[in-house]
């Protein structure tokens, strides 16, 4: 049975009903699925967010999108389907990510050093000190750090790279959303948002930058020892 997608969190719940319809279907690698018009009415969603996830299924080779063609399961066979997407290689996965999330917000943390506004300085302040709270308290702090580091986007000023980040957001949240099942496992980055964040507000891009990079190969050292 098809459900009906509730309008929150529109482009993970897209991607897992996709999935799911594969699953139940049976369908094999080449085999192709409903066009884009079918699937916004099975679904119940607009077209912009079928889209959206349909970008995300394609990036993790669930999916292939042939223009003109149609929409064909690209691998059944190397994703197991419980209703959220699991990764069989999810190390070599979050890696890849990785790789494209230092480009990307390395040069997000350098523009935002030279051109953060006093008004974003006090925002993302505002942001760190919720951030200390909810650690001092041993709440869960997913959400806090991937605002923290949307601001950085948003102190960039650049609506280009922040349409690029918008594009793939869905794949950098396996960041912030409990990889291999443990939502805490990044926490040791913690102390660099500090370090990081006292490097944008004076301006001095090559300080911010080096410990977003140290930042990044915690991660990395994390993930590969995982």
């Amino acid at each position: 049975m098809i459900h009906k997608i509730k309008k929150q969190h529109m482009h993970e719940l897209v991607s897992e009903e996709i999935i799911r319809y594969i699953a139940d279907k049976g369908l094999l690698e080449g085999d192709k699925l409903p066009s884009v018009d079918e699937l916004v009415r099975m679904f119940g969603v607009g077209r912009s967010s079928l889209r959206e996830a349909l970008r995300y299924l394609e990036a993790i080779e669930i999916v292939k999108v042939i223009n003109g063609k149609g929409i064909f399961v690209s691998d059944s066979g190397s994703y197991r389907y419980s209703g959220k997407v699991k990764i069989d290689d999810e190390k070599s996965f979050l890696l890849d990510i990785l790789d494209v999330r230092r480009a990307l917000e390395g040069k997000a943390v350098e523009l935002a050093a030279r051109r953060i506004t006093d008004a974003k300085i006090e925002e993302m302040k505002a942001c760190l000190a919720e951030y200390d709270e909810r650690k001092q308290k041993g709440l869960d702090t997913s959400a806090i750090d991937y605002e923290f580091h949307q601001h950085i986007y948003d102190a960039a000023g650049n609506p280009l790279l922040h349409s690029v980040y918008d594009s793939i957001s869905e794949l950098i949240k396996k960041f912030f959303s409990g990889p291999f099942g443990v939502k805490e496992l990044f926490d040791n980055t913690y102390p660099f948002h500090h370090t990081l964040f006292d490097g944008i507000a004076k301006h001095d891009w090559l300080h911010a930058l080096n410990e977003f990079n140290k930042m990044m190969d915690v991660i990395e050292e994390t993930i590969r020892d995982y």
